[in-house]
């Protein structure tokens, strides 16, 4: 039989703890997702209701098909900046009319749906995802452009949206733009740059350049409408395709217009599903609160795959990686799972072959990662660590199949790396709020700075000052473990959400069906291993 057995104590104080101090990181992860919801306060929410308006949440649920999912992307960007959390804007993957679309959302609550930096890698971000995997793009715009105090951090990466937009429809990636207020200025690309545009009537406006611009530029007296509203789009420049009598007019032609793309996902259809023997609420009391507390990741596997069954590769070489075969929600997956943290040259040789075997069966991979990175030491670095990992990275990074990676406990180093960490393009990456990613660990990181500071100052001559070093060891150690925490990176957008272990089938579900929208192809070749 190749069903996990699960051999975790529910009734022990170690799993107790382990849940009690998971619950208690949910709650800090709630409380700033609240913040988000909030948009930009009661006083202008109100404001935003009594013009009329719906909210940027309620326009994406009216967009969906009655019942269906959305998952939101990066609901934390902005987090610990001088931004709101939630960067303005909100964005995720949805079902419209039966086909999973992304899709991206003004705040108008927040700053007027100004775009300010992190707004503008939270909408890349949900673009990558777009193109990767081949889904329709749909832009709910109502936004004041760019938030001018911001405007160099702004100006050249803003561009880039631009550009994607028409190569979204160079490779047949259809891009749709409902607008309901403003779009101005570069905004106003939003809509001239997609594929279909709906415009609301006597609530859209749509113009490089507002009145008061005109004025200043040309010495032209305008108003709104004959410059940029949604009648004049439709009857005289032709931008609007769509006019629409009001808001829910404008989501009811949206979705008509998916209803009419004629698309179809170009990857393999799942097979019928089971859920997992052994029981989801448990993933909250797996990860111990202390990180260098090994865990099993089988009992994490054993609550997330189909039946809980999972074909292990082999289970006796590299024992501290992982890996083997399963279905989640019907779909394929060969899963690598740290164990007790450290990648030796024999786990690197293992995921290399087994990401090897993936691709020549097309199958996606999810990486699972608990690693503190690669194995140093005298010993390690004679036997190839060096070579070993860089076989390991080599294969990770010109593998082809659908990567998922998701950090349930440490991801340091280069083990990051291998592992399909941020850098290495996952179609998706989420966070448990257990997670830790850094160069390396707080307490490693400063051991590593005193050694260097007091091997330079023997070096001088000079006397080490053990007093100041201790200082500057507690205050690196506390700026990297804030740093490393799942609140710090996915505010900078380093991962894709941070989401309750119990929703993790769930969540890794929609994204594999996310991912089928496009092919799945095995990589054709990869580069040199050294051997």
């Amino acid at each position: 039989m190749t069903v996990l057995r699960s051999r975790l104590d529910t009734a022990s104080p170690g799993y107790a703890q382990a849940r009690e101090a998971m619950l208690g990181k949910l709650a800090e992860i709630d409380a700033e997702h609240a913040k988000a919801l909030a948009g930009g306060g009661e006083k202008y929410v109100e404001r935003h209701r009594r013009r009329g308006k719906l909210l940027a949440r309620e326009r994406i649920e009216l967009l969906l098909d009655p019942d269906a999912p959305f998952l939101e992307l990066s609901p934390l960007a902005a987090w610990g900046s001088d931004f709101p959390v939630g960067a303005s804007v909100v964005t995720g993957v949805g079902v419209v009319e039966g086909t999973e679309c992304v899709i991206i959302a003004n705040d108008p609550t927040v700053r007027g749906g100004a775009s300010n930096p992190w707004t503008g890698r939270k909408t890349m971000r949900a673009m990558e995802i777009a193109e990767q995997n081949r889904m329709p793009l749909i832009n709910l715009v109502e936004s004041g452009g760019a938030d001018l105090p911001s405007q160099s951090e702004i100006f050249i990466p803003g561009g880039r949206l631009f550009r994607d937009l028409t190569r979204f429809s160079a490779a047949g990636i259809p891009t749709i733009a409902l607008v309901f207020g403003n779009s101005t200025a570069g905004g106003a690309y939003v809509p001239g740059m997609s594929d279909h545009v709906v415009m609301v009537k006597e609530r859209s406006k749509v113009f490089l350049g507002g009145p008061p611009l005109v004025k200043m530029a040309t010495g032209e007296e305008s108003d709104d409408e004959s410059l940029g509203g949604a009648e004049m789009h439709a009857r005289t420049s032709g931008l609007a395709d769509h006019l629409a009598a009001d808001e829910y007019d404008a989501l009811r032609i949206g979705r008509r217009i998916v209803a009419r793309l004629n698309h179809r996902k170009a990857g393999p259809a799942p097979a019928p599903a089971e859920p997992p023997r052994h029981d989801p609420e448990e993933l909250a009391g797996i990860v111990p609160e202390d990180l260098k507390v090994p865990f099993d990741p089988r009992e994490v596997i054993a609550r997330i795959v189909d039946g809980s069954d999972f074909d292990e590769f082999k289970p006796a070489y590299g024992a501290s990686l992982t890996t083997g075969w399963a279905r989640l929600h019907g779909y394929p997956v060969g899963v690598l799972a740290n164990a007790q943290g450290v990648l030796f040259s024999e786990e690197s040789q293992k995921a290399a072959q087994f990401i090897q075997l993936a691709n020549r069966s097309r199958t996606p991979l999810l990486f699972l990662h608990n690693t503190t990175g690669y194995m140093v030491g005298r010993e390690y670095e004679q036997g190839g660590i060096i070579k070993h990992g860089a076989m390991m990275i080599n294969a990770v990074s010109n593998s082809t199949v659908p990567h998922l990676s998701l950090l349930i406990g440490a991801s340091y180093g280069a083990g990051h790396y291998g592992m399909c960490g941020r850098a290495y393009d996952p179609r998706f990456l989420f966070a448990w709020p257990s997670a830790k990613s850094a160069v390396m660990g707080p307490k490693q990181l400063a051991g590593v700075l005193s050694i260097v500071a007091r091997a330079s100052a023997e070096a001088k001559g000079r006397p080490y000052d053990e007093e100041q070093d201790a200082a500057m060891r507690e205050m690196v150690e506390n700026q990297i473990e804030a740093e490393s925490l799942p609140l710090f990176l996915s505010g900078r957008v380093y991962d894709d959400g941070v989401i309750d272990p119990r929703d993790t089938r769930t969540v890794l579900g929609l994204c594999l069906s996310a991912v089928h929208n496009a092919p799945v192809r095995g990589a054709d070749g990869f580069g040199v291993f050294r051997m």
